[in-house]
């Protein structure tokens, strides 16, 4: 069951699910005889779900009482890219003359940006009492 186990973690690190150093800490795991199967699939599961973000999340709490909470699908961010390309050369123009240059996005691998995205964190907390968050999930 172990050579399953290890089958399925270079699966996930060659489909990009998890990186090398996670996949390096789960075949560490299966080298430690006192860990059974089912923990090891726990694990396996647990890192997969982690380390596939289907989500942006932007929430503010403003010391005001104000909230907002935007969850945006990574997925409509992929397609928004791939949408520049079909933006009309005059539109295109016209949007770049008022600082909105849209040519760099349909040049993005949709891909290496939501990898990219994997791991960003951002975290404001003004003076006076404001928070922003901005992640994936």
């Amino acid at each position: 069951m172990k050579d399953d186990s290890h089958k399925k973690i270079l699966e996930m690190l060659s489909e990009g699910k998890i990186s090398v150093e996670e996949a390096t800490a789960l075949l560490s795991k299966l080298q430690d005889p006192a860990i059974a199967d089912d923990e090891i699939s726990e694990v396996e599961s647990a890192e997969v779900h982690k380390r596939t973000p289907k989500y942006l999340r932007v929430v503010v709490d403003s010391a005001d009482g104000d909230k907002v909470n935007v969850r945006v699908p990574l997925s409509l961010i992929k397609t928004g890219i791939k949408l520049t390309a079909l933006v009309p050369g005059k539109v295109a123009d016209k949007m770049s003359s008022h600082g909105f240059d849209l040519s760099q996005l349909s040049e993005l691998d949709s891909d290496e940006l939501i990898e990219a995205l994997r791991d960003m964190q951002v975290d404001v907390d003004s003076a006076d009492g404001d928070k922003v968050r901005i992640f994936s999930e």
